[in-house]
């Protein structure tokens, strides 16, 4: 019953608009103050505790990282790179925004930021040459997703530190499963481009000099992945090495970015990672509570009784296609891995592989009504209603779908590369 209630409580708030993370700190709070079985000193303990933690201190890095690789015009030069290479296709400028969002994947690890980014130089682009508004918007939304699927990724520190396992093993198991996002994005985008008659680009440039302008920024994501592969520094420390050398290529090799563009990165950093810390604290707060009341056993046992992996499986990747559409991926990563990786570990799952699996599905909730994330930045860009977006945001999220069901049910697209590495 106190669980019902504490559920009620949380929808309630996000019904009627308090932000995630406050709603659920709110909510815990006030069923603690119904139940009376818990001090209130609960909360704001754990919610200390679990930010005590040096891994999560990679996630300011990685925003940092990010923000300053958009501020230095790193994105432009990965942008030239795309259309360098796939540009002149049917569709090409849909599939420059893809790929232009896998590379800067490899250095932001956020969905938002990518969004932003890449969403700020394609999204008119497209609309010039003919693109239907909402077309352009959709295709960048969930384009965007791929930030954090591409390592690094700041969920897969975000479960690393909840479920114990490895976040360089996340790193390396997430780069295939990214890859085939970006493909499937790109087919999709071909067949709707075909189908409404959108054009490639007919001037893109040479191949050869938009690479060569694009190594200092490509290097990036080898030096963050490459160190930590390497065994040199730990995730953390990799992100921290990300910001120090994206301001080297940035402010001394390519001159794109000022000391006014610096302070600018780091204010955006400081104001994002506010409003992301607190969040995963009150949402360690309402999960360790889910603990106490054995919630995650009940559901266990509940869940137990099916005797067939592949509808639990199934019934998972709904659970969490559902809260995805109404709770952010950290918020929901924090609640549901506790509850739901014990589950899968009976079937013989690896933590880390549904590590993978958790975040694709979550990811797709940044593009869909009413959380919707990266929706909200790519309709604020384009200046085009969530309305007109809908026609084509269904196939692009269908082919994001298979790709989850593809990943899930043969682990060896996640696992192989991880498997050959070690």
């Amino acid at each position: 019953m106190i669980i019902f209630i504490l559920f009620i409580i949380l929808f309630l708030l996000i019904g009627i608009s308090v932000p995630i993370g406050i709603a659920l700190g709110l909510a815990t709070t006030l069923t603690m103050l119904i139940s009376k079985d818990v001090s209130l000193n609960f909360v704001a303990q754990n919610a200390f505790t679990s930010l005590d933690s040096f891994p999560l201190m990679a996630i300011p890095f990685f925003m940092l990282a990010g923000n300053i690789m958009s501020y230095g015009g790193v994105s432009k030069k990965l942008l030239n790179l795309a259309d360098a290479l796939v540009g002149k296709i049917i569709g090409g400028l849909a599939m420059v925004t893809t790929v232009t969002c896998m590379f800067f994947a490899a250095i932001s690890g956020s969905g938002p930021a990518t969004v932003s980014a890449i969403g700020s130089f394609m999204i008119p682009e497209m609309n010039e040459k003919g693109y239907s508004p909402g077309f352009s918007a959709a295709i960048t939304s969930v384009s965007g997703a791929i930030g954090v699927i591409i390592p690094p990724s700041i969920p897969f520190v975000i479960y690393g530190v909840t479920s114990g396992a490895s976040i360089g093993d996340m790193f390396i198991a997430g780069v295939i499963p990214g890859i085939l996002i970006g493909l499937g994005l790109m087919i999709t985008s071909y067949i709707i481009a075909k189908k409404e008659g959108f054009k490639g680009t007919k001037e893109a440039p040479p191949l050869g000099k938009a690479f060569f302008e694009a190594i200092p920024s490509l290097t990036v994501p080898v030096v963050i992945l490459g160190g930590i592969y390497a065994g040199i520094f730990t995730p953390t420390e990799s992100a921290a090495v990300g910001c120090v050398y994206g301001i080297f290529i940035s402010m001394v090799f390519n001159k794109s970015m000022s000391f006014k563009d610096l302070y600018n990165a780091l204010k955006d950093a400081v104001l994002i990672n506010g409003a992301t810390t607190y969040m995963v604290g009150l949402s360690s707060s309402f999960a360790f509570y889910l603990t106490i009341k054995q919630v995650p056993f009940q559901i266990g046992q509940l869940l137990g009784q099916i005797d067939n992996s592949i509808v639990v499986m199934l019934l998972m990747i709904v659970i969490l296609l559902i809260v995805g559409l109404f709770i952010d991926n950290i918020s929901s990563c924090i609640i549901l891995t506790p509850i739901m990786l014990p589950i899968v570990k009976q079937f013989g799952v690896d933590p880390v592989h549904f590590g993978i699996i958790m975040t694709m599905a979550l990811a797709i909730g940044f593009s869909t009504p009413p959380y919707g994330a990266n929706l909200f930045v790519a309709s604020a860009i384009g200046n085009v209603s969530v309305e007109k977006m809908i026609k084509y945001l269904k196939w692009l999220l269908l082919a994001n779908i298979i790709v989850l069901l593809l990943v899930t049910f043969i682990p060896s697209i996640s696992m192989g590369l991880l498997s050959l590495i070690k």
